[in-house]
């Protein structure tokens, strides 16, 4: 009974934030997704409209609206170019609550979701185990890169160049952390999110040694898990909440003036969907995650005013090295942080060449990469052209998921370009200080 009043309240708030929707199409412009396909209905307008009779078609054909409603990056494009100001992202995520709330998660999701990933000491444990693993059935792809490719024919794996899972997750290196303050006279708590912690632990530790550098208190609390979005993504709600609850409280355990993540989508997740996804709970909740929410900010915000004290030589390599910047939509477009990463790669002595389009989406959009590969790299490959135009040696990019995407796109056309994350270089350049 209190989940159908859950879906009944979300499909009122639906309806209020659905009015001011103007039909003009300015979505058009902007969406990545139309623009590779040319359906009205992968468009934001298309969707709306559809579920301005949610209600109706959900039990007419809810398996063509659930289809309509994945076709999405849920990259924010259309919502920060909507003249109306219409929330999308926010709608978005609740109809697919309510579209599976009354449909049910597919076996296979509800293995991941709430078999794994709602189980934090679980899901570490399987991906442990996969790591062992994974090399029996990959094969190297582009060492500059460090990519790899399926040894056999997979249905998931194949044509894909992909990261491997770290050999020693973030989490097993360093369980746990709790630093004093120094010089800033600041303690930041790190959440590091399932992608850093398994695949990019060294985005983790470049993470911990910027901000001890910079004089930072660091609470790194144990037993982390995923910070919600692949579940909420899925219209997976009861996972949502499930990992909410269970990372709230870590983070409440000890006083620190921030929360600072390395993931564009973590830090949007948590400080733009949390306080929204719990609107209908109680009052006490709900003033708990606005109090995260509020102090919750990325690691180039929070850096980019403190790079001084970290004293850096003017430049590592001579000639300096060349590096794009790849802005991720959950950072620059959900959060308004742009500058602040190019000022950490101008601080690490690189020099800075922009490609045609830094904002353009990459394509990747989390589950949408494994749903509709076809189109996700499609996308993709607009991206690698424009990074590649540059002649840059690496590119950085402040999301471990747009890690994922344009390495896989780099490495399929057999560039020799790096991709990382900008406190990595920012770490590298402290080593050469």
């Amino acid at each position: 009974m209190s989940e159908v009043k859950a879906i009944a309240k979300l499909m009122q708030e639906l309806e209020d934030q659905l009015v001011v929707c103007m039909r003009c199409g300015m979505c058009q412009a902007v969406c990545p997704v139309f623009t590779q396909t040319g359906r009205e209905a992968d468009v934001a307008r298309g969707k709306l409209a559809l579920l301005d009779g949610l209600l109706h078609e959900m039990f007419k054909d809810p398996d063509g609206v659930s289809e309509r409603l994945n076709r999405c990056l849920l990259c924010g494009s259309c919502a920060a170019n909507c003249p109306s100001g219409v929330k999308v992202l926010d709608i978005f995520l609740k109809a697919r609550a309510i579209l599976t709330g009354f449909m049910g998660l597919s076996p296979a999701k509800r293995l991941v979701l709430r078999g794994m990933l709602s189980r934090p000491a679980l899901f570490d444990r399987v991906a442990d185990w996969a790591g062992r693993f994974q090399k029996l059935i990959t094969k190297p792809a582009n060492e500059i890169i460090g990519t790899s490719c399926a040894r056999f024919a997979s249905p998931l794996l194949d044509n894909r160049h992909f990261r491997l899972l770290s050999s020693t997750a973030y989490h097993r290196r360093v369980p746990s952390m709790s630093t004093a303050t120094g010089a800033s006279g600041k303690r930041a708590a790190f959440f590091v999110g399932c992608l850093i912690d398994k695949i990019f632990p060294n985005i983790a530790e470049a993470a911990v040694k910027v901000l001890t550098g910079c004089g930072v208190g660091i609470y790194l609390p144990a037993g982390q898990g995923c910070c919600g979005i692949p579940a909420l993504s899925s219209g997976d709600r009861e996972t949502f909440l499930k990992l909410l609850h269970h990372n709230l409280p870590l983070f409440e355990t000890e006083e620190t003036d921030v929360l600072v993540t390395a993931c564009a989508t973590c830090t949007s997740t948590i400080k733009k969907v949390w306080p929204v996804m719990v609107q209908d709970q109680d009052k006490e909740l709900r003033q708990r995650v606005q109090h995260i929410a509020d102090k919750t900010t990325d690691i180039s915000a929070f850096v980019a005013p403190m790079i001084d004290a970290l004293h850096l030589t003017p430049a590592l390599h001579n000639p300096p090295e060349v590096v794009t910047y790849h802005d991720p939509c959950h950072l620059k477009k959900s959060l308004g942080i742009f500058n602040e990463p190019r000022k950490l790669l101008t601080a690490a002595g690189c020099r800075l060449k922009e490609m045609a389009e830094p904002d353009a989406c990459c394509g990747m959009g989390g589950s949408f990469n494994l749903q509709y590969y076809d189109i996700s790299s499609k996308i993709g490959r607009l991206k690698r052209d424009q990074i590649a135009a540059v002649g840059a040696d690496r590119v950085a990019t402040g999301c471990p998921a747009c890690m994922l995407q344009i390495s896989d796109m780099l490495s399929q056309a057999g560039d020799a370009i790096g991709v990382c994350h900008p406190i990595e270089m920012i770490a590298e350049q402290m080593d050469a200080s």
